[in-house]
Formats: C-alpha cells, sequence, structure tokens
C-alpha cells in the first residue's frame, strides 16, 4: 500500500469509492447466497486519462473497459507495462474487428453474424460474450432474443472466439431485477448450446446489485468507481 500522500493512497476519493463498490458487491453476493469471489469487477474508464487507470491499477485493478475503440486503442498502448485486461464493451463496428482484437482480451457486444466474420482468426482467441437486446429497439445493441441461439451456434463454429456467456443492459424502462432475470434465462437457452458458456455479463454503477442476485459474474462499472465523467473531448 503506497502513503497517505500518494494520489492512490487509501485515503483518496478513488480509493475511497472503490473500497465502497468493493463492500457493496461483497455483500450484495453474500445477500445472493454467492462468493464474492465468483464475480468480476471490470472499471469501465470511457473518458477517462490514462493516468487514472494507472491509479486504479495501483489499487489492485486488473479488469479495464472501454466503449470508444480509438481510446481503448491508445490507453492500451500507453499502459502496456501494467498488463491489464482490456474489456471492450461497446457497440462494435466490424471494420474495427481486427483492430479491437489486438489489445482486447474480451469483448461483450457480439450481437450479429456480420461482425462474428470479423472477429475470426487462426491466430490466437479472444473472448467474447452474445449480447442481448432487452428492448424493441433494433437500433440498439445486441441480438434479438429470437435470433440468439442462431448467433451462439455462429461463434461456436468460428474460429479464433471463444464464447463466454451472455451480456445484456437493462433498459431504463424497466424494473433492474425482471431484466436480468430475462438475462438469466437467456444464459440458460446459451448452455444448452454451450455448457461451458456460463458467464453472465450484466449490472452498471446504477444496477449491479440486482444483477447480482441474478446470477451476473461479470459486472460493468464506471461512475460509481472513477466518480464522473471528464467533459467530452
Amino acid at each position: 500500500m503506497t502513503t497517505s500522500t500518494s494520489p492512490t493512497s487509501s485515503s483518496s476519493p478513488l480509493a475511497e469509492r472503490l473500497a465502497a463498490v468493493r463492500g457493496d458487491i461483497a455483500d450484495a453476493a453474500r445477500a445472493a447466497g454467492r462468493a464474492p469471489e465468483e464475480l468480476t469487477t471490470i472499471v469501465v474508464t470511457k473518458f477517462h486519462p490514462a493516468s487514472l487507470v494507472r491509479e486504479l491499477a495501483a489499487l489492485g485493478v486488473e479488469d479495464v473497459g472501454e466503449n470508444r475503440h480509438q481510446e481503448a486503442q491508445e490507453k492500451a498502448a500507453e499502459l502496456a507495462d501494467l498488463g491489464l485486461r482490456w474489456h471492450f464493451v461497446g457497440q462494435l463496428q466490424s471494420k474495427k474487428a481486427r483492430q479491437v482484437r489486438r489489445y482486447a482480451q474480451v469483448i461483450h457486444s457480439i450481437d450479429r453474424s456480420s461482425l462474428v466474420d470479423a472477429l475470426a482468426s487462426d491466430e490466437g482467441v479472444v473472448d467474447g460474450f452474445v449480447q442481448l437486446n432487452l428492448t424493441e429497439d433494433p437500433a440498439r445493441g445486441g441480438v434479438a432474443d429470437r435470433d440468439l441461439e442462431g448467433l451462439v451456434e455462429r461463434v461456436l463454429e468460428t474460429p479464433g472466439l471463444r464464447l463466454l456467456g451472455v451480456m445484456a443492459v437493462a433498459p431504463l424502462d424497466e424494473e433492474p431485477a425482471r431484466a436480468f432475470e430475462r438475462v438469466r434465462l437467456a444464459s440458460e437457452r446459451v448452455r444448452r448450446l454451450a455448457p461451458d458458456a456460463t458467464a453472465i455479463s450484466a449490472g452498471m454503477s446504477q444496477d449491479y446489485r440486482q444483477a447480482i442476485a441474478a446470477g451476473a459474474t461479470h459486472l460493468r462499472i464506471g461512475t460509481a468507481i472513477t466518480g464522473n465523467r471528464p467533459t467530452l473531448r
């Protein structure tokens, strides 16, 4: 642990927020009859500088999420010495897929066959989640519920991809607990095709407790840990 004068000390606002969220996650896991160790917390650092990610790493954070390719690529290159696990959590253009593969170890937003094809590779494996759209709006990221199994099968037969499970974002107009119950049921469907794809990427700053109760394994948490985002560059 660094001294109290360090920006990454236990008394810094960032360290305090991180500790508070970690404690809350542990409490929510135990309340759901789960072990906190089952959960992976991904700190989403969109719009925050690389220096903040470096502070997070000094506090023990190993998993970092980004949802804009250009920003993610630059941070991953600048912070390559830290050995972080980079998660791409935003909507991904097929034409950017190969570039994202170069720095991201996990892609949470696989939502269409054309993207699966663009991610195919005979050189190394990237982990991925199939993203489910919980709304009726096709403009939102994610595959429609009726097409879930077809996309999962496409991922399973594609070289260079390893399916971890399903990912979703709770709609703003639906109770998170109800939305995440739908995700849990979708996960059961995925596991019928891919028994090892047991992971669920769900839950953000405002609803991670409900996601944990529904079985989420990967939480994508931004402002609750990082604080308010800087002004858009």
